[in-house]
């Protein structure tokens, strides 16, 4: 995803042990609203 589509996420599974969060990702929002707005975007290419 980070290298097809320019944003970068963490597997939820490397923090706990249940069985659903390998459908589940982690991301940083801690990016200026122009930044979120534009990984949104790309987000919804997928």
């Amino acid at each position: 995803m980070t290298t097809e589509i320019g944003v970068a996420a963490i597997p939820l599974s490397v923090f706990c042990a249940d069985p659903f969060p390998h459908k589940l990702i982690r991301l940083c929002f801690a990016k200026q609203p122009a930044t979120l707005l534009a990984a949104a975007a790309r987000l919804c290419q997928l």
